[in-house]
């Protein structure tokens, strides 16, 4: 019979003994940022410590440069996976705190290498670059990575609010390029076809479309390119959107409506226009109401606040995860006081003692989720029920 008291007791013994190496590595990922794809010394410090706690890592992994594997224990037992994050944002670093995330996965996995042949499952370590681009996790689980496992984890860095679920959008980032044609914008312009019109009015009808779909959906973009000079009719011009919505079958609702828009404006410009998906799409997150609501009985054990779970804040490649296998991301503060995400402020809070508190809560956290998820098959059971509930509710969408 094995005494989960105990086994606890060996986990947190682990957490304090390798917490101080888990902050140094979260501070130096802070101070030496790298951006999506190209965090090389980011994957191989993690890689690092894990070796240094037992793991043996696998890197590169899956043809994704900068990820990583590893695996502890029996693989037919019971599947609990730990996920990293640890990519930076161009200008503010990390200001998203996933400095901290991947040290909190780090540091839960050192706690729980120690008792993993007592647990009579697995723990799997997969290291996800790219969250805030191209997220890796949408190959990772079209690959298969996330099938059948019981649980895959993370905690992500909130400011004052902490919280057991998580919510994201569905998202489409998709590239229009409108094409006219070039001519002195002086001398002779009506002889051209201005592209750049064409992105204006796309942006126009755009604007209009918002009174006509779900307040919940977003739509926000940019023009990367709308010319070379004021003396050329632009011949080429692009714009980037971010669309997203509660549910993938709504996004593909919106979506298509967005397509027409942009046909519209080329023919009224009479210009062409092409579109592609510039980065991976991601998919709403699945909630798990029984795992959110024993991580919640974890943060009250703790004597963490929580509140309930809000609504959709942003978009994760996470959502592709919780399609594949149940899936936490938890939220947790990391500073006292308002705060913005994706600010300087932000990524200067990761490194604050306060910060450092939490990465060894978020750690302990996760380490504690994942042993009882490991050792409760009734909790499996009712989480995997959840699990399937909600994949065959999110069908009525289609």
């Amino acid at each position: 019979m094995v005494d989960v008291k105990e086994l606890w007791k060996e986990v947190e013994s682990g957490i304090e003994h390798f917490s101080k190496r888990a902050i140094d590595l979260s501070d130096w990922l802070a101070k030496n940022p790298e951006l999506s794809e190209k965090e090389f010394e980011a994957s191989k410090r993690h890689a690092a410590f894990l070796e240094e706690a037992g793991y043996d890592v696998q890197a590169p992994f899956m043809g994704l440069a900068t990820s990583f594997f590893s695996t502890k224990g029996d693989p037919a037992g019971p599947k609990v996976c730990l996920l990293f994050e640890y990519d930076a944002l161009p200008g503010v670093g990390h200001g998203c705190g996933h400095n901290l995330s991947g040290a909190m996965s780090g540091l839960a996995a050192a706690g729980l290498a120690g008792v993993m042949d007592k647990t009579g499952g697995q723990l799997v370590l997969v290291g996800t670059p790219a969250e805030e681009t191209n997220g890796s996790k949408v190959v990772l689980a079209e690959k298969g990575v996330f099938d059948r496992l019981d649980l895959a984890m993370m905690v992500h860095s909130s400011d004052i609010s902490t919280y057991a679920g998580c919510r994201s959008l569905a998202m489409d980032a998709v590239e229009f390029r409108f094409t006219g044609k070039p001519a002195h914008a002086a001398g002779e312009p009506w002889a051209g076809r201005n592209a750049l019109n064409g992105v204006q009015l796309f942006f126009h009808a755009v604007d209009m479309l918002r009174q006509h779909i779900i307040p919940e959906a977003r739509v926000h973009g940019i023009i990367p390119e709308g010319g070379l000079a004021p003396n050329i009719v632009p011949e080429h011009a692009a714009a980037r959107f971010y669309f997203r919505a509660p549910k993938r079958p709504i996004l593909d609702s919106i979506v298509s409506r967005i397509f027409n828009c942009a046909l519209g404006a080329a023919q009224a410009t009479e210009t062409e226009v092409t579109w592609r998906n510039y980065e991976y799409s991601f998919d709403d997150m699945l909630k798990n109401d029984t795992a959110e609501e024993f991580v919640e009985g974890i943060l009250a054990e703790f004597g963490v606040p929580f509140i309930p779970t809000p609504g959709p804040q942003g978009s994760s490649d996470v959502g592709n995860v919780s399609y594949r296998c149940p899936a936490l991301q938890p939220k947790l503060s990391i500073v006292d006081e308002p705060m913005t995400l994706h600010t300087h402020e932000f990524a200067e809070a990761t490194i604050t003692e306060r910060g450092h508190r939490a990465l060894v809560t978020g750690a302990r956290l996760m380490a504690r989720t994942a042993l009882a998820v490991l050792l409760d098959e009734d909790l499996r059971r009712r989480i995997r029920a959840d699990f399937e509930k909600e994949k065959q509710e999110a069908q009525y969408y289609r």
